[in-house]
């Protein structure tokens, strides 16, 4: 495949120059300042990581370096030199030329990156023949190249599934290879790893770090996870309210960060709930069996008791079974086999067939608050609607419930006339979390509440739930593939794989060697603020 761009592959030459970038997002009816004068170069091979908090201009900063703003921001001032080219001062039409053959984006959301009714192939394939750098064959033995690089399964055929056909890694580096495809000189790689566990995330994170050494191609990363982009950045600049807080070479970011704030940035993994041992159980799962449609059995013979008061948290990677299990207790997937109480009492296996008091004393915490907020609806109205249904409140006793609830999250009542769209992420789990309280249940089932969540945001929030739970002695099923997530709030540890619990029991008996070969594998795999640890680890599972 030809090249896609005059640009020299010579590794140690600038490649892009931002100067002085200022950038202004509209909101409340007014401009706000979200980048403030950044500046920042990135030479040919290099892999530069941008990581902040929510709102620190990561992504902002991204997309600028294509000469891009998304809708209702605007680039108000600063220059951005592409191999020379100033893309502020191209026209439109000079600056699309440019993005997907010599500058790509890979967005956090591989499955929105897809257009559903099209086969992966086709789609990988699209940009290097639409800008006439291959011809369809060569595009197609290239994809088929890349995909093979990438690791994934059966790369001469797996081109040939849909978008909905292969697991969430596996669509996460075919983005990749979609990105690649033209060979670009530059990749901005926007939170690529954040919605996927440990064990598929090291597979991916080894994929893209290979590509982008093999090809010499200069790299943006941005994200909120310090450990990760260790792995995978030649240095590292620390944002915060759109400005640059520090700038090192990452080996020396993480052995003397010379500011506070950076320390924070792992903060999540510093945390240590110490756990509660009971013997009051709240729910009893006892050898359920699902599937769906049924014929394939998605969980075997699982059991796992819920204290009251407590934290159990289950993990595993994609697959392992665990939202599905929370679909089961909730009644929206009723199996085939086995038995549920709750409170001693056997729950019926449909939601349809639930009374509304129990259909209230059971809650549910979604991973993705934007899916699970009505956009068109304020905070007022989202958390008013449990406390219509359930309780009946009405008038100035619903009032009053509304601001203790947005007080018990921590939000102040300014933010009630507000939508979902004006909010920020820890704002609109805040508001789920409101929403579930609101029906004041005595169990609530988090699923990934926190895994699109910066290190901050999700402290912030880990602590809310873990105070919430002391206040209220609610128990939480917490249903996550962050182990450090675990440390910080469970009780007991429930380990699936492949629709089966293959470990369970206190946090401190789970977490203490030995374990069983697929938590030895989980435990192994959550990065280290180390920038050899993915190497090392690689290294060992080759041996």
């Amino acid at each position: 495949m030809k090249s896609s761009g005059p640009g020299s592959r010579e590794k140690g030459k600038d490649l892009l120059q931002i100067r002085n970038l200022h950038v202004e997002g509209f909101s409340d009816e007014r401009w706000h300042p979200i980048v403030r004068g950044i500046d920042l170069t990135l030479k040919r091979g290099e892999v530069l990581g941008l990581i902040g908090e929510s709102g620190a201009g990561k992504s902002t900063i991204g997309l600028a370096a294509m000469g891009y703003a998304k809708p209702g921001c605007r680039i108000m001032q600063g220059s951005v030199l592409f191999d020379g080219i100033d893309l502020l001062a191209v026209n439109e039409k000079g600056r699309r030329r440019l993005r997907g053959s010599r500058i790509a984006y890979v967005a956090q959301s591989a499955a929105a990156s897809f257009n559903p009714a099209h086969r992966l192939l086709e789609q990988t394939v699209e940009t290097a023949v639409a800008h006439g750098i291959a011809g369809r064959e060569e595009a197609n033995r290239s994809a088929v190249d890349l995909y093979r690089r990438l690791q994934l399964p059966e790369p001469e055929t797996i081109g040939f599934r849909y978008p909905h056909q292969v697991s969430g890694g596996q669509l996460q580096r075919a983005v990749t290879a979609m990105a690649m495809a033209c060979r670009p000189d530059l990749i901005i790689f926007d939170e690529p790893t954040t919605a996927l566990d440990v064990t598929t995330q090291v597979e991916v994170l080894a994929s893209i770090r290979n590509i982008v050494e093999e090809f010499s191609t200069a790299a943006i990363y941005v994200t909120h996870d310090l450990a990760v982009v260790a792995q995978m950045a030649d240095r590292i600049m620390v944002l915060r309210h759109g400005r640059t807080l520090e700038e090192a070479d990452t080996r020396q970011m993480l052995a003397s960060p010379s500011q506070e704030y950076t320390k924070t940035l792992w903060a999540v993994r510093k945390l240590d709930k110490p756990e509660v041992p009971a013997d009051d159980y709240l729910l009893t799962i006892d050898n359920v069996t699902a599937a769906y449609a049924g014929k394939v059995k998605v969980l075997q013979d699982v059991s796992i008791k819920v204290p009251r008061g407590r934290t159990v948290a289950v993990v595993g990677e994609s697959g392992s079974g665990k939202s599905t299990l929370a679909r089961v207790v909730t009644g929206l997937l009723p199996p085939i086999s086995g038995l549920i109480s709750f409170a001693g009492q056997p729950l019926s296996t449909s939601l349809k067939t639930r009374p509304k008091e129990v259909l209230r004393r059971m809650q549910m915490i979604y991973q993705m608050p934007d899916n699970a907020l009505n956009p068109r609806q304020t905070v007022e109205e989202i958390i008013a609607r449990p406390l219509e249904f359930y309780l009946g409140l009405k008038g100035a006793q619903k009032d009053r419930r509304i601001c203790e609830l947005m007080h018990m999250v921590e939000m102040s009542e300014d933010f009630l006339e507000r939508l979902p769209g004006e909010l920020s992420g820890g704002q609109k789990q805040r508001v789920c979390i409101a929403r579930a309280l609101a029906a004041d249940p005595e169990l609530i089932i988090c699923d990934e509440i926190t895994s699109a969540l910066d290190q901050i945001v999700q402290e912030e929030i880990l602590k809310l739930l873990m105070r919430l739970q002391r206040e209220l002695e609610m128990s939480y099923i917490f249903i996550t593939h962050d182990i450090a997530t675990v440390r910080a709030i469970a009780d007991q540890i429930v380990v699936m794989h492949q629709g089966k619990v293959v470990e369970q029991g206190l946090k401190s008996q789970v977490l203490t060697p030995p374990h069983a070969a697929y938590t030895e594998r989980l435990l192994s795999s959550v990065p280290e603020m180390d920038p050899d640890w993915l190497t090392r680890l690689l290294a060992s599972r080759k041996v």
